[in-house]
């Protein structure tokens, strides 16, 4: 057997704490992007986190903005992330639907049901709120699966029609419409 030498360079070596660092480290996180004032520049409200570090923040501003110029980008819109990390939030579009409450009984399976409840949105009531006191009423599984949508396991149709306008009572009985059955 020959021995072969081990290049030793290919290696990463820890050299331990910097001088003249003090650990552990601080840093201080953008209230506008919750990145780190750095990465601002690279998030999706960099205007906004701008304006925010130069009026509360005017000394790490000027550190931060100190080489900033527009040499090189005559004409050129610099580019944003579109894709990807927190971004902004959706905001959520009032529609100008009717407001009314619609229940469908779905097949799932040979003699299992599930019941559909959809327009709860409408009426500006938090799904999973109501999703959680459907599931404790009936003592069964509640879930919410869309924009606007209820999925109660079992065939609870009957029992609903009271039940929401008892819990609710802004949702008439008349703004409530029964589909039948649907296939999912």
């Amino acid at each position: 057997m020959a021995s072969e030498a081990v290049d030793e360079s290919r290696f990463l070596v820890h050299e331990g704490p910097k001088p003249g660092v003090s650990y552990p480290l601080h840093v201080d996180y953008c209230p506008e992007c919750s990145m780190p004032f750095e990465y601002c520049e690279n998030g999706p409200s960099f205007d906004k986190c701008k304006k925010w570090l130069q009026d509360n923040l005017p000394e790490e501003f000027e550190r931060l903005h100190v080489g900033e110029g527009d040499e090189g980008k005559e004409g050129e819109e610099k580019k944003r992330q579109k894709r990807g990390g927190r971004g902004v939030p959706k905001s959520r579009k009032k529609a100008a639907a009717p407001q009314s409450v619609c229940l469908s009984r779905a097949s799932r399976g040979k003699k299992k049901y599930v019941t559909v409840v959809t327009g709860l949105a409408t009426y500006e009531i938090d799904l999973k709120d109501a999703s959680k006191c459907f599931g404790s009423k009936f003592a069964c599984g509640s879930s919410v699966t869309g924009d606007d949508e209820i999925v109660i396991q079992g065939d609870v149709k009957d029992e609903l029609f009271d039940f929401i306008t008892e819990k609710w009572p802004q949702i008439s009985e008349d703004n409530i419409d029964d589909l039948g059955d649907l296939k999912r």
